[in-house]
């Protein structure tokens, strides 16, 4: 139980940094410091390159690794320490500047901060592998994690605005609140260096090839890209839809305040049933349990984006309720089954571990669908005429529904019939383990 609890607690400081990064540091750049809106979009732009560069570069770092500590939980000790320095440091910075002094600062820092969140993640993502081989364990310490990982969520949409506002000086109400949750993120992986003792591996399990001929032969592994391929595509269909909830809400149901509400409903739900789809995966393989969680989210995104003009927005909060019965098979499932790769990757090379390497790639790929997904929000609703603030003509609502429903679906149907030819399931699993070669 605990390592356990103390796997799992390591996510919530995690999903807290996205999420709060996510709904709010752009607020923060334009409206707190006075940052230009294009420059303050070049921070991020460059913030999340840097971000997506240093993921396969600390997997390769890390896997290569070996101290009395581990291989995993020296980086996140130190990438723990600089995460509360950054999130004072960005957090503190004066308004007033000129804009080019706050643009080099915020972008310094919001760097720095991503390089922590690199050190402590990549290295975290990488330890499920080493903690237990057993089939249905992963899937149990996976369903812990991704219990906290809907905490930290949580944290981070819902308690910084009635934290900044209990101070009367806004910049100093950021800055405590920055660095309280700069706290919790040091915090709660603290606790995973405790709880957690990794296993002692040989110079020969980590040693490996050099850094790009190794990402090329994990990019060229066929079992890794058929479920790299559905998870990139899966976090693309489903960042497209939390960035356009809101459009829906504003201008087609014309009730801005219920998007909280469907969003409470919707994460509520996933957390509610990560344990119940943890009990499923041990009927039914965690491909199969993926798959129909995927179709559910599908169903329920095409129904949310025909809802408006139709249904009262209580229906929407509904169905954003119906929708996380199957959010919770993405918050689980694939981070359970990466491991499984791991294993059968480990037993093709000799006993070579790359836990790392996946992981980087795993990250890398999530960002690359993110980026995907926000861009095309921002071309279509470009495309179909969008204007902010105004009452939006037919054309322009068409383009809100196709992102909030069709071109989602798109993605996730895409994703399911590629990720129905992954080959593993228990029995393979256990063939291959008991075995240790590739089963047939």
């Amino acid at each position: 139980m605990r390592v356990k609890l103390g796997f799992g607690i390591g996510d919530l400081g995690g999903n807290l940094f996205f999420t709060f990064i996510g709904f709010y540091l752009l607020y923060f750049l334009t409206d707190v410091l006075g940052l230009s809106a294009a420059l303050a979009g070049t921070t991020l732009m460059i913030g999340k390159v840097w971000d997506a560069v240093t993921d396969p570069v600390t997997g390769y770092a890390s896997d290569r690794t070996i101290s009395p500590w581990g291989r995993r939980r020296p980086y996140i000790f130190v990438g723990a320490i600089i995460s509360l320095l950054a999130m004072y440091l960005l957090f503190s910075i004066s308004p007033g500047q000129n804009q080019m002094d706050l643009f080099i600062l915020t972008t310094l820092y919001f760097c720095l901060l991503n390089t922590a969140y690199t050190l402590v993640n990549i290295p975290y993502t990488a330890l499920l592998p080493e903690l237990t081989r057993d089939y249905d364990e992963k899937t149990l310490l996976t369903a812990y994690r991704m219990c906290f990982a809907v905490i930290g969520t949580f944290v981070g949409a819902a308690a910084v605005m009635p934290l900044v506002n209990l101070f009367p000086n806004e910049q100093t109400g950021w800055t405590i609140m920055a660095s309280i949750l700069g706290g919790i993120m040091m915090g709660t992986a603290f606790i995973t260096v405790w709880a957690i003792r990794e296993p002692q591996h040989k110079k020969e399990e980590v040693k490996g090839h050099g850094f790009f001929k190794t990402y090329l032969e994990a990019l060229s592994f066929k079992v890794f890209l058929l479920v790299l391929i559905p998870w990139t595509l899966f976090i693309a269909g489903t960042s497209m839809i939390q960035g356009a909830m809101v459009y829906y809400f504003k201008y087609i149901f014309k009730d801005e305040a219920s998007f909280q509400l469907a969003l409470v409903a919707l994460l509520s739900v996933s957390l509610l049933f990560i344990p119940i789809w943890a009990r499923i995966s041990r009927r039914i393989s965690k491909k199969n349990c993926y798959n129909i969680g995927m179709l559910i989210l599908t169903v329920a995104v095409l129904l949310f984006s025909f809802s408006g003009g139709f249904w009262p927005v209580s229906s929407a909060i509904l169905i954003m309720g119906f929708a996380g019965i199957g959010l919770s098979t993405h918050y689980i499932m694939p981070h359970s089954i990466l491991p499984d790769v791991v294993e059968y990757d480990a037993i093709e090379n000799n006993g070579l571990r790359r836990e790392g390497v996946f992981s980087g790639l795993w990250t890398f790929t999530s960002k690359l669908g993110q980026a995907l997904a926000l861009a095309l929000n921002g071309w279509i609703l470009s495309l179909f005429h969008y204007k902010p603030d105004v009452v939006q003509t037919p054309e322009a609502i068409k383009g809100i529904q196709l992102i909030c429903g069709p071109l989602p679906a798109l993605f996730y149907i895409t994703g399911i019939f590629i990720l129905m030819r992954f080959p593993i399931n228990r029995d393979f699993y256990n063939k291959m383990i008991h075995s240790e070669e590739p089963a047939s």
